[in-house]
Formats: structure tokens, C-alpha cells, sequence
């Protein structure tokens, strides 16, 4: 029955081509649109965790009650035992220790004068460490505009506009005027390695990147850090296994009364992130399921009108002496066969646009100018499991649906009534 239905369905054209061309679009945007949301949301949280909050992040309890300040007379202390600490309990996880200030930059002229300052956030990280990440986690290479990256102790990025603001060039020496961890001020020299362009308003008004050893010497930080970032495997937050492995690290450290003990918060703990990750996992579903559903509609009434221009045919099946009720039968098991193959078509194209969005992504770099939040400006797809069969909700249920309730009218209108509809 299910061959003789198929060979019926690929010989005659008129009642398979369309319905599975629309089966086919209506799949292939619900899977694309599915993996854009997921991966435009993901990509914003993966920008803010990659520069300022990681998967979770450790810290002393009194810098985690400041944090927006950057107290660094609070930063952790021993911590390259802290983060050995770390690396043995959580080894799955990437564990790199930072450090954030801000600072005035100080560029001098030919006669050591001061000729321009201007205010800095500064980031300071492992740079020269071979076996660091570091480098490659926040995309330093791409973001390079002139010069190279730092290779020795010493040198320093800034950002392409503030060092066209200031008028610095790859090589130029600058001085760093800040607050060292005990609460006096601090002059260091840097050497400009490169200049960086990252297209976030954000980060471009301001920023210089040291490696963290520079930066421990110039605000007398020894073997300290004003906190120690951990990535998850896989490089995808997940809010679950982010919390869980706070809580654990926290456990540890319960009873200790002391307000420099350290402290463990995941990305949804910090700051302004826990709305939108919320939001996130929320309204990525929300998203999903309203064009779902969007698509369900489309494909529902395809099935019914479908089922509706058939009336003269069933009449003749009818008058032939074939029951209604098989009759009934063939037409849905002819939608499931629609739906199945329409919805294995679109969602393998729909996985192909989401694969071309995830690898190659859409500049929207014009629309993040003067942004206050971290967002990409290239917006990418990221292909999940639920993209694999996301579509087959609309392509096929729907279908039949459709072609189920078209085909109730067959058991309602008299076997006479379609010959009249036949004849005219």
C-alpha cells in the first residue's frame, strides 16, 4: 500500500510537487530561524563571559560586593596555589587569573613632556604564557589593526581609537598612572606593541591590555589578581553546570568567617547577566515555538486546501466502490508521506543556511556604534540538537493535521454531492 501510494505520488506531479515545496520552505525557515536565535543568543553571552565575567568567576567576597569598582586593594592573594586549587577540582574547566584597573594613560613628546593623556580601562592577562589561551579567547590576532602582539615583558595594546585620539603610533612609549593594590600611586612605562579594533563602541573608546605579570608589577600585586575566570568544556555557557560547580567550590569555603575568603559566582550570578541569560533561555524558546507555530499554520492550511481541491477525485473514487473510510486512510498516510519527505529536504537546507550563518555570520558592526553593552557584531547560528528535528513539528504534524481535517468532509457530504461537484 505505502509503495503504491509513493509511485502514486512521484508520477503524479500536481499532487506532490507543490505540497512539498512548501513543506520544504516552511521547514528549512523554521530550522535556520531556530539555530539564528540560539546562536545570537549564545554569541552575546560568550561575549560578555570571553571579556569580563568568564562561565564563572572567583573572587574574594569583599571584591564580589564592589565588583562594578574594580577593587583591587581586595584582589585574591596566593593565587597561583588558588588556581592550582582549581585545576585539580574542576579539571574540565579553563582557569585563567586577571586582573582589571583603570588607569590614565600618559603619552610623552620628544623632550619626555606630557603632549596627550586620556582615561583607560585596562584588562591585564596571561600574554606570553605558552600553554595560555588567552590570546586566542578574546580573538587578539583578528582584532589587530597595526603593530603585532606583545612578545616580551613590557609591551602593551591599546585600542585603534584611543590610540587615534591620542596620536600613538606601534613602538611610541607610554606611561600608565594608577593606583597600586595598596592604595598609592603608580607611574609604569609600556611600549605600544598593536593596536586593536574589536567594533564595540564599548571597548574601543579606551582599552589597554597588558600581560598579567606587567601589570602585577606596576600596581605591586604580587602573585595576585583581582580575579580568576573558568570557562566550561565545549565553549557554550550552561547555566546548570555553571551554578553547580559554584555552589561545590563554595561549599568549601562555608565556614570560613573571613571576607577575603574566596568566592565563586557563575555568569548568571554577576552583575546585570542574570536577566538576560534568563531571557536567553526563555525567550530563545519563545522565539522558536512562536515561528513554529507560525509555520504549523501555513502548512496546516496547505494540507486543508489540498485536501479540498480533491473533492472531484474522491468523488470518483467513491463511485468506483472504495470505501470511505479507506479513501480517508490513503489521504493521510499520501500527507505523511508529504510530510516526511518535505521535512527531511528542509531540514537539511535549513541546516546548510544555519552552517553557512554559524561559519561565515552577518556584519552588523554599522548598528552597534555606541553601544553600552557587549554585544557581536557579527551575528552568528549556532546548530543545536533540537535543529535536527525542530522542523518535523510543523513539516510533518502539521501537514497531516491539515489533511486530516480536510478530509472529514468525506464522511459528511453524500457520495451524490460530489458527483455534482464533478460534473461542474
Amino acid at each position: 500500500m505505502i509503495r503504491f501510494l509513493i509511485k502514486g505520488l512521484i508520477r503524479d506531479k500536481s499532487r506532490s510537487r507543490l505540497p512539498v515545496i512548501v513543506v520544504t520552505l516552511g521547514v528549512m525557515l523554521t530550522v535556520a530561524m531556530h539555530a539564528y536565535v540560539k546562536g545570537f543568543m549564545g554569541e552575546t553571552l560568550e561575549m560578555n563571559a570571553t571579556f569580563s565575567y568568564g562561565h564563572v568567576k572567583v573572587m574574594t567576597r569583599a571584591y564580589a560586593e564592589e565588583a562594578e569598582l574594580l577593587p583591587n586593594d581586595l584582589a585574591l592573594l596566593e593565587v597561583s596555589t588558588l588556581n592550582e586549587e582549581l585545576s585539580e577540582r574542576f579539571p574540565a574547566m579553563e582557569w585563567a587569573p586577571r586582573i582589571r584597573f583603570g588607569g590614565l594613560i600618559d603619552v610623552p613628546d620628544e623632550q619626555g613632556e606630557t603632549r596627550a593623556q586620556g582615561p583607560a580601562v585596562g584588562l591585564a592577562l596571561d600574554l606570553l604564557s605558552e600553554d595560555s589561551n588567552e590570546i586566542q579567547r578574546l580573538g587578539l590576532p583578528r582584532a589587530l589593526i597595526r603593530g603585532g602582539l606583545p612578545k616580551e615583558r613590557g609591551e602593551a595594546l591599546i585600542s585603534e581609537a584611543f590610540s587615534q585620539r591620542l596620536l600613538i603610533e606601534p613602538g611610541d612609549d607610554i606611561t600608565l598612572i594608577g593606583v597600586s593594590m595598596n592604595g598609592s600611586m603608580v607611574m609604569h612605562n609600556f611600549r605600544v606593541a598593536g593596536t586593536l579594533l574589536f567594533g564595540m563602541d564599548i571597548l574601543d573608546r579606551g582599552t589597554l591590555i597588558l600581560d598579567i605579570e606587567d601589570a602585577r608589577l606596576a600596581l605591586d600585586m604580587p602573585d595576585a589578581a583581582g580575579e580568576i575566570v573558568g570557562f566550561l568544556p565545549g565553549g557554550f555557557y550552561d547555566d546548570a553546570t555553571a551554578r553547580h560547580t559554584a555552589d561545590a567550590f563554595n561549599a568549601a569555603y562555608q565556614s570560613d568567617p573571613d571576607e577575603f575568603a574566596p568566592l565563586m559566582k557563575a555568569l548568571s550570578q554577576q552583575g546585570s547577566m542574570g536577566p538576560y541569560v534568563q531571557f536567553g533561555q526563555v525567550w530563545a524558546g519563545y522565539i522558536s515555538l512562536v515561528f513554529v507555530v507560525a509555520m504549523a499554520l501555513v502548512l496546516w492550511n496547505a494540507g486543508l486546501l489540498g485536501g479540498l481541491r480533491r473533492y472531484g477525485e474522491i468523488g470518483v473514487r467513491l463511485a468506483m466502490g472504495e470505501e470511505k473510510g479507506h479513501v480517508y486512510r490513503t489521504m493521510i498516510y499520501e500527507s505523511v508521506c508529504i510530510g516526511i519527505a518535505g521535512s527531511v529536504i528542509g531540514t537539511a537546507l535549513g541546516l546548510f543556511v544555519a552552517w553557512l550563518l554559524q561559519e561565515y555570520g552577518i556584519n552588523v558592526e554599522g548598528l552597534m556604534e555606541g553601544a553600552s553593552l557587549m554585544f557581536p557584531t557579527t551575528i552568528r547560528a549556532r546548530i543545536t540538537p533540537p535543529a535536527y528535528y525542530i522542523g518535523f513539528i510543523p513539516g510533518l504534524a502539521a501537514t497531516v493535521i491539515g489533511t486530516a481535517l480536510s478530509g472529514i468532509g468525506i464522511f459528511r457530504r453524500q457520495t451524490s454531492q460530489l458527483f455534482k461537484e464533478l460534473e461542474a
